[in-house]
C-alpha cells in the first residue's frame, strides 16, 4: 500500500503543482496587461514586471485551493482514464483508501499556502506596494496609491511605508468633536527614532483667530500610537497580511472604536484556507468517482474551474454580505466550505 500511496500522491501533487505555476502565470500576464496603462514618467514598463513578479507569492497563495482541486481532477482523471482506478478497485482498493492518498498532497498544498501566507506573500506584497506607490506619488503630494488611517479626530493619509516604517507623504487633518477642521499638516518623511517619530519637511496650518496661519518647520515630533509594526499592516490590504498582523491591527482598530470588520473577514478567510483546500479537493475527487467517471478530461477540467470559480465567487459575495448585513465574518467563509464538504461526501456515499 505503500507504493500505491505514492504513486498516486505524486500523480495528484505534480498536477496540482502544474495547475498552480499556469494559473499564476495567467494571472500574472493579465495583471502586467493591466498595470501598463498605469505607466507614467516615474513608473514604467519595468517597475510594472518587477511589481507583478512581487505580487506571484500572493497570487500563488490566493490560487492554492482552486488549483489542488483542478489538480486532483486532472491527476485522478488521468488514471481514470487509463483504467488504473478501476484496476486498483478490483484490487481491493477501497475508494477510502484512495481518498487518503490524495489527502496527503492536498495536505502538502496546505502547508505550502500557510508558509505563503504568512510569511512570504506579507513580505513581498508590502515591498512592491511600497516601491509602487513611491514611484507615482513622485510627481505631487497625494499619489492616490497611500492609504488613510484614523485616530481619534485626526485623520491621516500616507503615500507609501517602507518595509522599515519610514512614511513618505504625510498628511494630518485634526477636527475638534463637531468635526470642524482645525489644523492641517504635510511632512515629507517621518522616521522612528527611539519610542516616537520625527517628522521632516513639514508645512502646518491652523486655525486662529478665524483665519488659517502657516507654518513651516524642518522638523517636528510627532505624538501617535501608531508603531511602525502598525504602519506595516497598514499599507498592505487586508488580505495580504499574516494571521497575527491581522490580529494585532483587529484589536487596535477595536481600541480606537473603528469598525474592524474588514480585517475580521480577512483573518477568517486566511485562517480557514486549509479547510478551504481540503473541501475542494474532496469535491474533485468525488466528481471522478461519481459524475465525472466516464467523461473526457476537457469536461473534468471544464467542470473542475467551473466549480472553482463558483466557489471563490460564492466566498467574495457572501464576504461584502457579511459587511453589509452585520452576520458573522466566519459565517461568510465557512458556508461554501461546509457545501462543499458536504457535496463531496455525499456525491462519494452515492458510491458505495
Amino acid at each position: 500500500m505503500g507504493k500505491l500511496d505514492r504513486y498516486i500522491g505524486l500523480n495528484v501533487l505534480l498536477s496540482m503543482l502544474g495547475v498552480l505555476l499556469v494559473l499564476v502565470l495567467l494571472e500574472s500576464l493579465f495583471s502586467f496587461l493591466a498595470q501598463l496603462d498605469d505607466v507614467r514618467a516615474n513608473y514604467q514598463v519595468l517597475d510594472v514586471a518587477l511589481y507583478i513578479m512581487m505580487l506571484i507569492p500572493t497570487n500563488m497563495y490566493n490560487l492554492i485551493p482552486v488549483s489542488s482541486m483542478i489538480g486532483c481532477i486532472i491527476g485522478l482523471g488521468s488514471m481514470a482514464s487509463f483504467s488504473e482506478l478501476t484496476a486498483m478497485r478490483a484490487a481491493g482498493v477501497s475508494i477510502r483508501r484512495i481518498v487518503w492518498s490524495v489527502i496527503k498532497p492536498a495536505l502538502l498544498m496546505v502547508i505550502i499556502g500557510v508558509f505563503l501566507g504568512e510569511y512570504i506573500a506579507p513580505a513581498t506584497e508590502q515591498i512592491a506596494e511600497t516601491q509602487r506607490s513611491i514611484a507615482r506619488s513622485a510627481e505631487g503630494t497625494y499619489s492616490g496609491e497611500g492609504v488613510w488611517h484614523r485616530q481619534g479626530n485626526e485623520f491621516m493619509y500616507f503615500n507609501a511605508v517602507e518595509p522599515n516604517g519610514v512614511l513618505y507623504g504625510i498628511s494630518r487633518f485634526d477636527f475638534d468633536d463637531s468635526m470642524r477642521l482645525q489644523a492641517s499638516s504635510y511632512a515629507k518623511r517621518a522616521i522612528f527614532q527611539g519610542n516616537h517619530w520625527i517628522l521632516e519637511d513639514v508645512t502646518t496650518s491652523r486655525l486662529a483667530d478665524g483665519e488659517f496661519v502657516r507654518e513651516m518647520r524642518h522638523i517636528e515630533p510627532w505624538k501617535t500610537d501608531l508603531t511602525t509594526e502598525l504602519l506595516k499592516t497598514v499599507v498592505v490590504s487586508p488580505d495580504g497580511l499574516p494571521l497575527t498582523g491581522l490580529s494585532t491591527y483587529i484589536d487596535y482598530l477595536e481600541q480606537q472604536g473603528l469598525v474592524a470588520e474588514q480585517y475580521k473577514l480577512a483573518f477568517w478567510t486566511k485562517a480557514l484556507q486549509p479547510l478551504s483546500v481540503l473541501s475542494l479537493v474532496l469535491v474533485g475527487i468525488s466528481f471522478i468517482f461519481g459524475p465525472l467517471r466516464s467523461v473526457s478530461m476537457g469536461l473534468r477540467l471544464f467542470s473542475g474551474v467551473i466549480t472553482g470559480v463558483v466557489f471563490m465567487l460564492t466566498q467574495s459575495l457572501l464576504g461584502p454580505s457579511s459587511l453589509v448585513f452585520g452576520f458573522p465574518a466566519i459565517l461568510s467563509v465557512l458556508i461554501p466550505v461546509v457545501f462543499s464538504a458536504g457535496l463531496g461526501l455525499w456525491l462519494l456515499k452515492r458510491v458505495h
